[in-house]
């Protein structure tokens, strides 16, 4: 896709003035083209700034980049964690984490991301590193 546009990245308005089609002839799916276009809308708009979310409270990060259609809970928890830093994120909903959460509670079943969100309450404010560990307790090998 990067070729269409020279080898960088577009500017929100770059991508919105190249035709769907042209798109998806770049390597993107339909259900990505729109994504994309949609994230560019809400840039463009104004209705989302991206400078601005590293300033924003999670919840507030949340209910802005929900708005997006195609990014769902765990894209942003995973972009809490990876691109805003933030300490205390949990992706409940990622299966790694439930896995890892049900082999170390020896729990007879995977457990749901409200059960991870009570399991995880005395981790507070450190949830991301716990989430580390137990992304890398899934790879240890006894």
């Amino acid at each position: 896709m990067l070729e269409l546009f020279g080898g960088r990245v577009p500017t929100p308005a770059e991508l919105l003035a190249v035709e769907p089609d042209d798109l998806r002839t770049a390597g993107l799916s339909r259900a990505k083209v729109v994504y994309v276009r949609d994230l560019a809308e809400h840039v463009e708009s104004g209705e989302l700034e991206l400078d601005r979310l590293s300033e924003l409270p999670d919840e507030e990060v949340y209910s802005q980049l929900l708005a997006v259609k195609g990014l769902g809970r765990w894209t942003i928890d995973v972009f809490l964690i990876s691109h805003l830093a933030r300490q205390d994120v949990l992706a409940v909903g990622d299966l790694g984490i439930r896995r890892a959460v049900q082999v170390a509670y020896g729990l007879d079943h995977r457990p749901a991301p409200a059960e991870i969100d009570r399991i995880s309450e005395p981790w507070k404010p450190y949830r991301t590193t716990a989430g580390m560990y137990l992304w890398a307790s899934l790879d240890a090998t006894p």
